[in-house]
């Protein structure tokens, strides 16, 4: 599996853990389920980050929205990083 693929699919995985976190946030679950508390340990450091500059609008957290597009900002860089280096 090339380089290029594995930081590919992982973008892919942490924007999906992301994603699975916003619908939770929408049905009652069980906070202390291990799998929920791993989703919700894995996405916070991301999406803790951006809520610190972008507040709550009513009932709305646009950061998850705000993590998207800097993910595939981020991916997008290190994927021309890798390019230019040939890896």
């Amino acid at each position: 599996m090339s380089l290029e693929r594995i930081i590919n699919v992982a973008f892919q995985v942490y924007t999906w853990l992301i994603f699975i976190r916003i619908v939770l946030s929408f049905i009652r679950h069980n906070p202390y389920h291990p799998l929920i508390r791993f989703i919700y340990e894995i996405t916070e450091p991301v999406l803790g980050f951006f809520r610190r500059f972008i507040p709550p609008v009513g009932m709305l957290d646009f950061s998850p929205l705000v993590a998207f597009f800097a993910l595939e900002l981020l991916r997008q860089i290190i994927l021309n990083l890798i390019r230019a280096l040939g890896l």
